[in-house]
């Protein structure tokens, strides 16, 4: 079933000689520019090597400073074992959501040819608006910015410097938009960033009344004052984090369920596609059919059956 939006005037034109084709540079091929997605901006690149460092930070306290030293093999185990399995799911789903490309359609999609990949930059061209053999009345969209034709529900990133179809939002601790193609690895990261800030947390709590309990020098391979720093920092990172991936996790899935990106939300703009349930829309990030697979940020999700209407013609 396809679906016809009624168009809006924004960016807009008819006639491909409006579209000024002298200022827009043909697009490089798809092979030319390699096959990984990477931005590179240096805000972002520092924004993701930190969150990096601040996760293996956490394992080196949670292990060196409180699992090791514990004379309970049996609790050193299993909550080393939870602890890193879940902080390496936690920078898995960041790489994903980091290396790939926000969007998995381009223009012929649109025109009911699926491709993938991103939005062409600079095919906003008079050669390349005739080439589509547009239909009588037909409207195309265009980007200003990219000198890309548009599609519906994209904007344009300032930082990516493209046009990103249901782009949610820019994360530079990511370094990448956040769109329909990575949104699964974002919530994932953001999920499980969450749960090893609450499992380092609580295993910083038991730890602090253990060593009340004991003396401080048998309970940590460092001295006393160095031991509560790593802890007190610890602590604050986890807190912190805590707070801001729950946050952003419940927003995510919020704007999945209701079909609603956050600059759609924010631009208060009005709703031209086909509503679905909510587990319709959680099947169109997450893939088709349920399975584990996700909560794994290695599964790439199956969306052919899983949103009917995603395209338009």
């Amino acid at each position: 079933m396809m679906i016809t939006p009624v168009h809006h005037f924004r960016d807009i034109e008819r006639k491909p000689e409006y579209l000024q084709p002298e200022k827009c540079v043909p697009p490089p091929s798809r092979a030319s520019l390699g096959t990984m997605w990477f931005i590179r901006d240096g805000c972002g690149i520092a924004c993701a090597v930190v969150t990096w460092m601040l996760v293996f930070y956490a394992d080196f306290v949670v292990l060196l400073v409180m699992l090791v030293p514990s004379r309970d093999y049996v609790y050193s185990v299993i909550n080393g074992t939870l602890f890193n399995t879940l902080a390496f799911l936690a920078l898995a789903s960041h790489f994903r959501a980091m290396l790939t490309d926000p969007v998995s359609i381009s223009l012929s999609v649109c025109l009911g040819k699926k491709q993938a990949g991103a939005v062409p930059k600079g095919n906003a061209t008079k050669e390349f608006i005739e080439s589509l053999q547009l239909k009588p009345g037909q409207v195309v969209y265009k980007c200003p910015k990219c000198c890309s034709i548009k599609p519906d529900r994209a904007h344009h990133c300032s930082v990516c410097k493209r046009c990103i179809r249901k782009m949610d939002h820019h994360c530079p601790w990511v370094n990448n938009c956040v769109g329909e193609n990575n949104q699964k690895y974002f919530v994932l990261f953001t999920m499980y960033i969450a749960l090893i800030s609450l499992h380092a947390l609580i295993m910083v709590g038991f730890h602090f009344l253990y060593c009340f309990e004991e003396d401080w020098t048998k309970c940590s391979s460092f001295s006393p004052p160095t031991t509560v720093i790593l802890l007190i920092l610890l602590c604050f990172e986890a807190l912190l984090f805590l707070i801001f991936t729950s946050v952003m996790f419940g927003t995510q899935v919020h704007s999945i369920c209701t079909d609603e990106t956050g600059i759609e939300q924010l631009k208060k703009e009005e709703r031209r596609w086909a509503k679905k349930t909510k587990w319709m829309n959680m099947k169109a990030v997450f893939g088709h059919p349920f399975s584990i697979a996700w909560l794994s940020p290695f599964a790439t999700p199956d969306q052919g059956k899983a949103d009917p209407y995603q395209y338009v013609v």
